[in-house]
């Protein structure tokens, strides 16, 4: 599995939108095999959509991202965890244990929208 996180100073970055710098690990029976850090300058959402396709992504684990964003996204086949908040290692190493859940790692002021805006495919995790 290839996850993406983009990072701001060692944390997920609270605007995906406007990251400039994207983690991507890739996990084998939950345990990271490899991680590499990707820079991204792309200018508009469907580059940005292109671009992490191009990297094979299976799921992205952001914080805010704009529906337009999220929607092709999706349409691509990446899974988007979007309002999620914290330390990137510690993100990724919770979601790889099956334990990204609950309040931990929702960005302040979400109530509830993660569930809602949820797209993707399921991995068995209540969001």
């Amino acid at each position: 599995m290839r996850i993406a996180i983009p990072i701001a100073d060692d944390r997920v970055s609270p605007v995906f939108d406007v990251a400039r710098r994207l983690l991507v690990a890739d996990a084998e029976q939950g345990v990271v095999a490899s991680r590499t850090e990707e820079a991204l300058e792309e200018q508009s959402p469907e580059l940005w959509a292109r671009r992490i396709a191009e990297l094979s992504v299976n799921v992205l684990i952001c914080g805010a991202i704009s529906r337009p964003l999220h929607s092709m996204l999706v349409s691509a086949g990446v899974e988007v965890i979007p309002q999620t908040c914290g330390q990137v290692d510690e993100v990724l190493r919770t979601f790889l244990s099956g334990q990204l859940v609950g309040d931990a790692f929702v960005m302040p002021g979400c109530c509830g929208r993660r569930r809602r805006f949820r797209g993707g495919r399921g991995r068995g995790r209540s969001v």
